[in-house]
């Protein structure tokens, strides 16, 4: 879809932003552009919508070179969005997601009708759409931007660092709504973001790219991790890996057991011949309702009377991971994860131990598994891709139908020249080199 050959940024001051990258990015994936600053991700990014001009090298689109495309024509089938959303203060929310329509030579009720379903796609009521970007959170103006940025279906969205200029919470929040958008759109995405943790969370795959504009290492989250390419990779990932590389393990690959788990309902005596320093108190649908200590069980009655300690929290067998289980484990009083079924139910408990030692017999399964698959794939490939070169020697140009971009009337007007990139600073969570 986006391919890079022997592409090359630099300034007439000595400074090289990106150094002879050669990348290819799979359509209807999320590539993340991760690195320290000054490494040249965002420089990568803009050069794919010509707001930078590489010094050598090509970048094609679909397999056509882009500079054979007019920039502001290229930059309308490209969604963008930028940190701070970038909306036109004077502009309604309806119209600001109208804005690239509009450009495309959209009727104006044709325009704000598909405005009105971007709104409701990315989860903001009807009634925001007559108010200004000054009247709305942060984090429901970057929702506003990734709406702006679908207004014609692009197939092409360029995402610069977007969700870092809001809170944990709220960007928590806005990383899940991406994720189920992309499951729904299915867009080509790049994603620049310094922090590895979003990178690992949100990319398919992840380019790491060192100072100098260097690419270090193209792999996916889970190789990544498992196998960083050399000494810069695995700082830059973190000492806290193996934890991360829990998230790629099912919780419902977990055993689980039983545990001292009663209702409310149960008597004393019958926590105190669990034999347990903490019972797991439940209700009569058993979900969880609070721990509750052996030493602190009342002479007489149900564990109704006893005081509860508050659970930590518990992990889904339906969707979470199990960084998740283990999480819950290190959270819990009595050091249990508790497991949760789809109605809330507890399933069952596990120790940090019994998470980590699955979770660990789960990755050498699975990487055994690639490893053979890999093994016998090269043959295949290489007459597939013999194949396709005959059959197919040039990918089609995205038509004007599938047009669209983000910021196009901002672009346009403000794309940068060399003199005002390179004196940019370089600034990891703003707006300038990378």
């Amino acid at each position: 879809m986006i391919r890079f050959d022997a592409v090359r940024k630099s300034y007439p001051n000595g400074t090289t932003a990106v150094d002879n990258l050669s990348l290819e990015l799979a359509e209807g994936g999320i590539t993340v552009l991760v690195g320290p600053s000054g490494c040249g991700k965002t420089t990568t990014l803009r050069m794919i919508n010509r707001m930078v001009e590489p010094t050598s090298g090509t970048v094609s689109l679909r397999g056509r070179d882009i500079r054979e495309v007019n920039a502001p024509e290229l930059r309308r089938g490209i969604g963008y969005v930028i940190q701070h959303a970038g909306l036109f203060p004077h502009r309604t929310i309806l119209d600001n997601i109208a804005t690239v329509p509009l450009l495309l030579g959209w009727g104006k009720k044709k325009a704000r009708s598909r405005a009105a379903e971007l709104l409701e796609l990315v989860g903001l009521p009807a009634d925001m759409a007559k108010r200004y970007p000054n009247q709305l959170s942060g984090g429901q103006q970057q929702r506003v931007g990734v709406a702006r940025a679908l207004g014609a279906d692009p197939p092409v969205l360029l995402m610069d660092e977007p969700f870092s200029a809001v809170d944990p919470i709220v960007r928590a929040e806005l990383q899940a709504e991406f994720i189920r958008l992309q499951k729904e759109l299915h867009k080509t995405i790049v994603f620049v973001t310094h922090d590895i943790d979003e990178a690992i969370k949100l990319g398919d795959n992840i380019a790491v790219f060192r100072t100098g504009g260097k690419l270090a290492q193209f792999d996916t989250p889970e190789r990544l991790l498992a196998d960083p390419a050399d000494d810069f990779v695995a700082d830059f990932v973190g000492q806290d890996r193996g934890i991360r590389r829990l998230s790629f393990v099912d919780a419902a690959e977990l055993p689980l057991r039983d545990g001292p788990v009663l209702p409310a309902s149960s008597s004393v005596a019958e926590a105190r011949a669990a034999d347990a320093p903490w019972v797991l108190v439940v209700d009569e649908d058993r979900r969880p309702l609070g721990w509750v200590a052996a030493a602190g069980l009342p002479d007489t009655g149900t564990l109704a009377d006893a005081p509860l300690t508050p659970l930590g929290h518990t992990f889904s067998l339906v969707g979470d991971s199990a960084r998740a289980a283990l999480d819950s484990a290190l959270l819990s009083p009595a050091r249990l994860a508790i497991a949760v079924d789809a109605r809330g139910a507890v399933a069952g408990v596990a120790d940090a131990h019994e998470v980590s030692t699955t979770a660990a017999t789960a990755k050498r399964t699975a990487e055994t598994t690639a490893a053979e698959a890999t093994a016998a794939e090269p043959a295949e490939s290489e007459t597939t891709a013999a194949e396709s070169a005959e059959s197919e020697p040039a990918a089609a140009e995205p038509t004007e139908s599938e047009a669209t971009a983000a910021e196009p009337a901002e672009s346009e007007a403000t794309e940068p020249a060399p003199a005002v990139e390179k004196s940019a600073p370089a600034d990891s969570r703003g707006g300038g080199e990378r």
